[in-house]
């Protein structure tokens, strides 16, 4: 029993350690130890996966060619090898294309060896002989604070010496030895042993991937989609169709690429410009350093041949200008938005392949960085890679107007409205992003997620935002006092008491026409009021008087003088579901009352309610709606109005407006 009480309790005081710890904690601690593992097996196994990798990138880029084969009625195996024998021909010709451009520039050099030695002699003159004064006073001062130091030294030296006596016979009494040809064989089949060896693994891998593509692919949607084969299914065809569009549409891009650096360069008559449009094809598809290194090599070339620096000058810009026409104009067309990656990630996935995989890692580093997006994408414990890696907004519109107010920055919301409008109205921008941020601060509000501060933060922003979407170019007033202001009346009020220092108490003329006004109510919120007067300034842009009064105002009654036969239509605005919604009914009936031929029209819009509370509107018989709504039908009404004058509307009805 003794030595049963201690084991007992030191596991309790195990458990309660484990239980002390937060499960996220736990599982962020499971998730970092599982990818340190996998990049230890991608480091640790670098020898045989980058050639099964590339062997899978080149079954890619040859599968078109293979079912095009087969389409002609060739049998499987027949097709592979027609296709591969392309691909070893085409690889062969390049490399004796290359080859033998290099010996022409070897057997040339001596001809452009005068040429070489000018231009170096020159840029000696402009770096080096410019730069030795301020080397020679730098070494003078180093010498000067040193110059105890170099005093022992100096004595130490002058002592006599030995004299050392080589021994005979060693290497350096031997004149060394003409090479043999048969050394200069052993050497070079020495180096090119590995990368022939590298290349045979490759093609040996590739075709038994390409012989046994659908029986991996099986494979594969076995062990990855045991439970869902329609989610493996459709991850492995996304990958398979992303991948092989991009290689085929880079191959082809490439092409051009060298095909109109060799044109150009010709017509600049620089000598071997087949192998610089070849060169300038074949390094492209190394991501960032490619054209860099084949600009270099064209640019040297060209200080060689030509004695001026003209000809090099023009070299370098043809390359610049031919990167930026491919890079930014051709690219993003073909493949460059179809890949769904980020820009950033797509460097930082050349930087961290390359240093995984090295010159192997940076060529491939797009394709990899693509399956692992589509892996985020398909599969829902990876869905983290979608979000780090895709081109895709992580925020919607209503989260980053949200998100910028809390920082008190209107101008990158003004910039994001700029570009909806260019495609939208701004009553859609109202409802879909405008409403929904102010409901997203509500809730927060509500929560106690935020401060004082930072609610009159938002206010002012919204404020800024909405005066400047109105279009109206209204004088404001105070500016100097809007903060202050702010802490009293929000937004709406604000913008609608602006109004009524141009156009009066009750926004415009009293003595009307009978049916020729519109009215907006909010039910009472800030965001009820803001909603109100971004409807009554989109109707008055269409040309309708339009004005805008609270549920205050309306209980005071009219005002003396005015004529309830005047105003046709009000609408009762609810910008998103809260316990000021509860008053639509009551206020509809005085407002009835108030204006008997007048039509009652409630704009109920849903915000970003959770479907329980969206249920809970619909049953009790208001429907959600839209201010994109709302001006369709009082330009309808203008529409009937303007052929009919006045047309009397069911005044016992309130019309729902549903989206």
């Amino acid at each position: 029993m003794s030595s049963r009480v201690p084991t007992e309790m030191g596991v309790r005081k195990e458990s309660v350690r484990m239980e002390a710890v937060p499960g996220w904690l736990r599982d962020h601690s499971s998730r970092i130890v599982t990818a340190a593992i996998v990049l230890a097996l991608l480091y640790l196994g670098r020898s045989v996966l980058i050639p099964l990798a590339l062997a899978i990138m080149l079954s890619l880029l040859v599968a078109p060619l293979v079912r095009a084969v087969r389409r002609v009625g060739v049998g499987r195996t027949a097709s592979v090898f027609v296709a591969i024998g392309v691909l070893t021909f085409s690889f062969i010709a390049i490399a004796v294309a290359l080859g033998t451009q290099m010996l022409r520039i070897a057997e040339s050099l001596p001809q452009y060896e005068s040429n070489i030695q000018g231009k170096l002699n020159t840029l000696n003159e402009v770096t080096v002989e410019r730069l030795r004064p301020v080397a020679s006073e730098a070494s003078h001062l180093v010498q000067l604070r040193d110059v105890a130091d170099q005093v022992p030294a100096q004595l130490h030296d002058s002592e006599p010496s030995k004299p050392a006596i080589a021994p005979t016979g060693t290497a350096a009494d031997l004149t060394p030895a003409r090479t043999q040809p048969l050394q200069l064989m052993r050497k070079l089949a020495t180096n090119i042993w590995g990368p022939l060896q590298f290349a045979g693994i490759v093609f040996l891998v590739l075709i038994f991937v390409l012989l046994e593509h659908e029986s991996l692919r099986d494979r594969f949607i076995r062990i990855a989609g045991a439970t869902d084969i329609r989610m493996a299914t459709l991850a492995l065809n996304d990958a398979s169709e992303r991948l092989s569009r991009y290689f085929v549409s880079q191959f082809v891009v490439n092409l051009a690429f060298g095909v109109s650096i060799w044109i150009g360069l010709s017509l600049l008559h620089l000598p071997q410009a087949l192998l610089c449009g070849m060169l300038a094809g074949v390094l492209r598809f190394v991501p960032y350093a490619g054209v860099g290194l084949a600009a270099v090599f064209a640019a040297v070339l060209a200080l060689a041949v030509d004695p001026g620096w003209s000809l090099a000058i023009t070299t370098v810009c043809l390359f610049i200008l031919l990167d930026i026409v491919v890079g930014q104009l051709v690219e993003p067309h073909l493949y460059g938005h179809a890949t769904g990656l980020s820009p950033l990630s797509v460097v930082v996935s050349a930087i961290f392949w390359s240093w995984l995989w090295g010159p192997a890692g940076l060529i491939l580093s797009t394709p990899l960085t693509l399956c692992l997006l589509v892996a985020g994408r398909h599969m829902q414990g990876l869905g983290v890679l979608e979000l780090l890696l895709g081109n895709a907004q992580p925020l919607t519109l209503p989260q980053r107007f949200y998100q910028r107010a809390l920082c008190g920055d209107p101008h990158e919301i003004m910039v994001n409205a700029r570009e909806f409008l260019k495609h939208d109205s701004l009553a859609a921008y109202a409802d879909q992003v405008m409403i929904p941020a102010l409901h997203l601060a509500r809730l927060d509000a509500e929560a106690g997620a935020t401060t004082e501060a930072q609610q009159q933060k938002i206010r002012r922003v919204i404020l800024d935002v909405a005066a400047a979407l109105s279009g109206d170019s209204l004088k404001l007033v105070k500016q100097r006092h809007r903060g202050a202001v702010l802490e009293e009346v929000n937004a709406g009020r604000w913008l609608r008491k602006q109004r009524e220092e141009l156009s009066g108490r009750w926004q415009g003329p009293l003595g009307v026409p009978p049916g020729s006004i519109v009215i907006g109510v909010g039910l009472g919120s800030p965001a009820d009021d803001l909603t109100t007067e971004v409807l009554v300034r989109l109707l008055r842009k269409e040309g309708i008087d339009a004005r805008h009064f609270s549920p205050a105002d309306i209980e005071v009654g009219l005002p003396p003088g005015a004529d309830p036969d005047g105003v046709a239509m009000v609408f009762v605005v609810s910008a998103f579901p809260s316990v000021e919604r509860k008053r639509a009914d009551p206020v509809s009936r005085q407002l009835q009352e108030l204006f008997p031929r007048a039509t009652i029209i409630r704009v109920c819009s849903p915000g970003v309610a959770p479907p329980a509370a969206r249920a809970e509107e619909a049953d009790s018989g208001t429907a959600a709606g839209s201010l994109e709504e709302a001006v369709d039908i009082a330009l309808s009404w203008q529409r009937v109005r303007s052929r009919s004058k006045f047309e009397r509307l069911d005044p016992q009805r309130a019309v729902t407006v549903c989206s």
